[in-house]
């Protein structure tokens, strides 16, 4: 079984191809960017150089994996649309893989609880509360857009080793050590900043995850698909601000 993995939900865009085989999986190509270029300008590129460099004929690929959401509006946009534009053409179901289990899994058997972090903008980020049990990946707080605050809050109440990663670390870490870092180093807890090669989207884990959910039968049709944004757009906000300020 192969799987061709999209993600584009944040600064990152990266495209990979994993294989599932009797003894876990492949990851066979993998292409990622973190530079100042759109992700209308990478992803198909990064697409057809993989395509080309492990001469895969897309009529061989099982399913199309694609980073769900929270992230970017117009990153996911891309994504979601290139996914179900893959699907339909090659006629190929879809995978939907939320970003922030995707980001944590990049962690795999970390020991303690991991936070991913994305930047979200209005003093907010993306997150949500992970462990690793029994080498699956377990959610303990389902993703969210909150207040650094708000998570620093559930992770002192919960009073456990965290590691952290994702683009809202470097964003917010100063509110972290202040909020939480002291409080959980007083009650002798550690916590952890994943590596440069580990700490952002990778359509590796993406893919990687779907191999999971494909066996569990978590797969959609390219026309069922859609984006998980969390909150609303900055058009759709100041659209309803506008609307309710005309009801006034």
């Amino acid at each position: 079984m192969k799987v061709l993995a999209l993600d584009s939900s944040g600064l990152v865009a990266s495209v990979a191809l994993v294989e599932k085989g009797a003894m876990g999986g492949t990851l066979l190509a993998e292409y990622t960017v973190n530079y100042r270029k759109t992700h209308s300008q990478t992803l198909l590129p990064m697409l057809d150089e993989i395509v080309k460099m492990t001469e895969l004929s897309l009529e061989t690929v099982d399913a199309i994996a694609v980073a769900a959401g929270p992230g970017s509006f117009t990153g996911l946009r891309i994504g979601s649309a290139t996914a179900k534009g893959l699907g339909l053409a090659l006629d190929k179901p879809l995978v939907a893989v939320p970003t922030l289990d995707a980001l944590a899994f990049n962690l795999w058997g970390q020991e303690g609880l991991v936070c991913p972090l994305m930047d979200a903008r209005r003093e907010q980020v993306y997150t949500g509360i992970y462990e690793f049990q029994d080498g699956r990946l377990k959610c303990l707080v389902s993703p969210m857009a909150a207040d650094i605050r708000e998570i620093a809050g559930k992770l002192c109440a919960m009073n456990r080793d965290v590691t952290f990663l994702g683009d809202g670390v470097p964003v917010y870490g100063h509110k972290l050590t202040e909020v939480l870092l002291a409080e959980l180093s007083a009650a002798g807890k550690k916590h952890w900043y994943a590596p440069a090669h580990l700490n952002r989207q990778r359509a590796g884990s993406v893919g990687a995850l779907a191999l999971q959910y494909i066996q569990e039968g978590r797969t959609q049709t390219a026309a069922e698909h859609r984006p998980e944004y969390l909150r609303l757009s900055q058009a759709e906000r100041e659209r309803a601000e506008k609307n309710n300020k005309g009801n006034v």
